[in-house]
């Protein structure tokens, strides 16, 4: 089958039977419905852009099972170059939406599953590998959309899975059969799961010998049977449902993070990929995380570009371009957004060859990367929000500039006060100047702040797990030893 459109893609959507339930209530069209239609356009974009002649060494690639044009999103990385250009297709991703685009999750969890299965297959004599090639080969040619769930809710986290007080705190196995397994339990902060056609479900963390019904891996249709979602909060999230286009600041693409709920799910042997392999989890695990880790050198990066275009474009429209201290500001969020991007390159450009074929990054590396990510997208932000001021957050709403409500002592209206009161400088609009700010405000504070700056703390690990894999990999005797070396120490 040749690659999806993006139209294709949002129609393929319609014939899946989800259940997403939000407000407490079940959406009954998901794509077309007004909060959650801009996060599927945020995936819509990445079908869009795998059809653009110009884009094409970026977008797409050759699956190294079939010979076949596929989307890089479907890619088993076959390089360093494909390492690489994962990372260039993230930030030009995040540049073309200002938001997430949701994919990355789906990709990593392919290639951290794809060795992984090979080196249990390896060890036990299993057939997970088989298993997952025949998954992969149908993704690649039907050119699906694939989300990942590796983190559990956790519940009390002192605790291992076996010996939570509730044991759907973590997916589990709930009863074996001769075809297959059921598994109940959940998976959090899900991005882009009501967007997929499949999800990957991994094992959230090192496991035990009694942990065994725990260290679970398979992937499954989204509309499954017993499969649900619920969506979550957004700042600013019920903006979409007022009419106002401006208002939003994003209006055209967003991103939604799910809680995905498995109520006794059944899974055939097929479509599983670890089942019961406790000493392989923490594997599994650590590989998709340095995947993730490396991705955010890429996306996190490209929304930067925009957002620190967006406070470049409010200085304009204030008319302090030129003051030195905002040029300063500038510099500084334009060093940290590369700072990030070249970690994102050098994980990748430092890969090296699975046992299986595919590359795996380098973990010390993408560790490094992902623990900037947590610090500098947050002073970007404060950089963005310090240049744009206060009229981001205490501005009116776009009715109140368009009201014709009078309430001045000469029979002014709102608008025309507003209008009047909140205009730029000389040959800039007061409605540019209110667009931009609000565009500011999502990405700061609003509904995309999620996915850039919430999510650049604890998407693919919280800090402390970046610093744990930091000290883990950092080779502190081998350093230590050059020292005494050169320093004449026996």
């Amino acid at each position: 089958m040749a690659l999806m459109t993006g139209n294709e893609y949002v129609e393929s959507l319609r014939a899946l039977n989800l259940r997403v339930y939000m407000f407490g209530k079940k959406v009954e069209n998901p794509v077309d419905d007004p909060i959650l239609r801009p996060s599927v356009n945020s995936v819509k974009m990445t079908y869009d852009l795998a059809q653009a002649p110009h884009y094409q060494d970026l977008m797409t690639a050759t699956s190294h099972l079939t010979g076949e044009k596929i989307n890089r999103f479907t890619h088993i990385h076959q390089s360093t170059d494909d390492l690489i250009k994962k990372v260039k297709m993230q930030r030009l991703l995040g540049q073309a939406t200002g938001a997430c685009f949701q994919r990355c999750v789906g990709m990593d969890a392919m290639n951290a599953v794809f060795s992984s299965t090979y080196e249990i297959d390896e060890a036990c004599g299993t057939k997970y590998h088989e298993n997952f090639l025949k998954f992969l080969t149908r993704v690649q040619d039907e050119d699906l959309a694939v989300d990942g769930a590796m983190t559990d809710v956790k519940g009390d986290r002192s605790k291992a899975p076996h010996a939570q007080d509730d044991p759907d705190m973590f997916l589990h196995v709930v009863e074996r059969r001769p075809d297959g397994v059921v598994v109940c339990g959940a998976k959090a902060h899900q991005t882009g799961i009501i967007n997929s056609h499949e999800v990957i479900v991994m094992p959230t963390q090192s496991m035990g010998p009694d942990d065994k019904d725990y260290a679970i891996s398979f992937a499954v249709p989204l509309d499954t049977k017993g499969l649900f979602m619920i969506i979550g909060r957004q700042s600013c999230d019920t903006r979409k449902l007022e009419g106002s286009e401006m208002d939003v600041g994003n209006s055209e693409f967003g991103g939604v993070e799910a809680l995905t709920v498995f109520d006794h799910v059944f899974v055939p042997n097929d479509r599983i990929f670890m089942n019961g392999e406790t000493e392989y989890a923490g594997m599994l695990v650590e590989r998709f995380a340095g995947y993730h880790r490396q991705s955010y050198g890429g996306c996190k990066v490209g929304v930067g570009d925009v957002l620190i275009g967006a406070a470049a474009v409010a200085a304009d429209y204030n008319g302090v371009p030129k003051a030195s201290h905002i040029k300063d500001k500038i510099i500084e969020m334009i060093h940290l957004n590369e700072t990030m991007y070249s970690c994102g390159i050098a994980c990748s450009a430092e890969g090296t060859k699975t046992a299986s074929g595919n590359y795996l990054i380098n973990l010390l590396l993408a560790n490094v990367c992902k623990q900037n990510v947590t610090r500098f997208p947050y002073e970007i932000v404060r950089l963005a929000e310090d240049i744009a001021g206060g009229l981001m957050v205490t501005m009116p709403s776009q009715v109140d500039f368009h009201s014709d409500m009078v309430v001045g002592r000469n029979g002014e209206t709102i608008g025309q006060i507003c209008n009047k009161f909140f205009a730029a400088r000389e040959g800039v609009s007061t409605e540019n100047r209110q667009r931009i700010m609000r565009f500011i405000e999502n990405l700061c504070l609003g509904a995309a702040a999620v996915g850039y700056r919430t999510e650049s703390m604890h998407g693919a690990g919280s800090p402390q797990a970046q610093r744990i894999m930091i000290a883990r990999q950092g080779n502190i005797q081998g350093k230590k030893q050059l020292a005494k070396e050169i320093a004449g120490i026996k």
